[in-house]
């Protein structure tokens, strides 16, 4: 791993942005409910164990597929901030390349400021939602390169 910090693709970067301008905590989470507003629906049949988000108090769910040799994310959760967090991400991540995805750290994460403003279980949760996208991202790689 390179000490220096890889920038942010251009989307998950303007994102973070926007949330590092509000340093009110209550203007983060309207931030977040404009986002899970925006969320496209999920179809009920991609709400699998597979596609479930792990140690997320609310129920997550985060789907991908390979377009052009981009991945393309779908995701949903029953709790409005945290469709908000996924929202964020999905944004954040869609139409980029696998290996762009898997080079993306979590520090981001920390820069939104939305640590601070999330309860421990939904910060680790926004975490474990990132996890899982990059995890998607690997997965549809090796099945690209085989």
């Amino acid at each position: 791993m390179s000490s220096f910090p890889i920038s942010l693709p251009p989307n998950l970067d303007a994102i973070v942005q926007k949330f590092k301008k509000r340093s009110d905590p209550k203007k983060r989470y309207e931030q977040l409910l404009w986002y899970a507003k925006r969320l496209e629906s999920m179809s009920e049949k991609n709400k699998t164990p597979e596609n479930k988000v792990q140690g997320c108090v609310s129920q997550v769910y985060i789907a991908a597929y390979l377009e052009d040799g981009k991945v393309w994310y779908r995701g949903d959760s029953d709790a409005q901030l945290v469709k908000g967090l996924v929202s964020f991400l999905i944004e954040g991540l869609n139409g980029l390349a696998p290996t762009e995805i898997l080079q993306i750290s979590p520090d981001f994460i920390e820069e939104t400021g939305l640590k601070v403003s999330l309860t421990p279980s939904r910060a680790n949760g926004f975490y474990n939602i990132f996890q899982l996208m990059k995890k998607k991202a690997l997965e549809l790689q090796r099945e690209t390169s085989v």
